[in-house]
């Protein structure tokens, strides 16, 4: 019997047990179900391979990396951010050069400078193309007697003192999560502030002779508390995370949400109301708001044993995958050609064409400030809202920051 049974399962092939098990560390607050999904397939198709997948939690990526940078323990592929600090990761050798792959030949060629270091090498592919904006609810718009969007600050506070007015909450304010605050208003205050006014700012920020330690500095935080203190946002909006914003938005409880294009799967599709887009008005009167725009959060492989395993982990996330992350975030693709139809939106697709065509545009915090920068500056919003730190101290907190970093060999 013990023969006839061996006889009957010889025709079979067993699964092919995977070979090598890679490790990756993701930044995905709002799509983990997706980035399974991806994984999940990546292993059916691959059967040799296996996805230990890890999420990033709190409120930056490099907070997640850097621990791992100091103790060595790397993993095979890792969300990463395509600024200065990502870029001395791959010089150093952590991060492997994903010029040779057919992700990178993929990326809009708009993108592409933003990840590669000034040596050249080539250390990740954008997650997307990055713009923030405010969504809006037209619905309650109309209700509040609002036929004309705001072209400056002073409109926009006299928009939220109507949809107020009115019995609406005016906007969403993620005091719990800073992160969000930081991409939206911090990073429009900057824009209109400063890139507007000094054309070679960034290279100011690498040698630290950027000056933010002035009325145009406090005047980026002076805002976000503004906001905040003519109670234009929900109750108890120091506790409101990224969840809570576009689950508030989506119901039609937040006339206004000021989020990015990576959330718009959820945001453009709100319960009973029609959705609009607006750049924000962060600009004073007689001038034209600049936006912001960027690459998102995109992802790099390190340079371990698994490296191979994992450019193929890369390739198939930025192909194939992408359209599995697509079913929910309706991102703006940073891609050239892509696999098939991907769902979105096209009133927002037309919203980033013009806002790439301005003649002026800022960058997303995330990718233009010192990683240490980044780590100080979502509790530093905190406190301005809580008022531990005054818009004019903030300020000069966040020069003395940047200066310092510069200074480091």
């Amino acid at each position: 019997m013990a023969l006839a049974g061996c006889g009957r399962d010889a025709g079979k092939a067993a699964p092919a047990a995977p070979s090598i098990t890679i490790t990756a560390l993701i930044w995905a607050p709002d799509w983990p179900q997706e980035m399974q999904q991806v994984a999940a397939e990546f292993t059916r198709l691959n059967p040799d391979v296996k996805v230990d997948l890890q999420f990033m939690s709190g409120n930056s990526v490099e907070k997640n990396i850097e621990p791992r940078i100091a103790s060595r323990n790397l993993p095979d592929l890792m969300s990463v951010n395509p600024n200065a600090y990502t870029a001395a990761l791959a010089d150093q050798g952590v991060l492997a050069d994903v010029g040779h792959t057919a992700a990178w030949a993929n990326v809009l060629p708009g993108l592409k400078a933003d990840w590669m270091t000034q040596n050249g090498k080539r250390f990740g592919i954008a997650g997307g193309v990055a713009a923030t904006l405010i969504y809006y609810n037209k619905s309650m718009f109309k209700q509040a007697g609002i036929e004309r969007l705001p072209t400056n600050f002073s409109e926009f506070l006299d928009v939220c003192e109507r949809l107020k007015r009115a019995g609406f909450t005016p906007i969403f304010w993620d005091g719990g999560f800073p992160n969000m605050l930081a991409n939206g208003p911090f990073s429009f205050g900057f824009a209109n502030n400063i890139v507007a006014r000094t054309p070679d700012w960034k290279a100011r920020i690498a040698d630290g002779t950027l000056n933010l330690a002035t009325s145009g500095g406090a005047d980026i935080f002076a805002k976000i508390r503004l906001v905040a203190q003519r109670g234009y946002v929900q109750p108890d909006y120091m506790n409101s995370d990224h969840d809570d914003a576009i689950a508030m938005f989506s119901a039609g409880k937040t006339a206004m949400a000021f989020q990015g294009t990576w959330a718009s799967g959820s945001l453009m599709s709100g319960k009973g109301f029609e959705t609009g887009l607006m750049v924000p008005p962060w600009n004073d009167s007689g001038g034209a708001a600049v936006p912001v725009i960027g690459s998102e959060t995109g992802f790099a492989v390190c340079q371990t044993a698994n490296k191979e395993a994992a450019m193929r982990f890369l390739e198939f996330i930025t192909g194939a995958g992408f359209a599995i992350q697509q079913n929910k975030r309706h991102n703006i693709s940073p891609f050239i050609a892509g696999g098939g139809k991907m769902p979105g939106d096209p009133r927002l697709a037309a919203y980033v064409d013009a806002v790439q065509s301005a003649p002026i545009t800022g960058s997303p915090y995330y990718s233009m400030l010192p990683a240490t920068t980044i780590d100080m500056l979502h509790p530093l919003i905190q406190d301005v809202l809580t008022g531990k730190a005054t818009p004019q101290q903030a300020a000069r907190r966040l020069d003395a920051s940047i200066r310092a970093e510069a200074k480091k060999p």
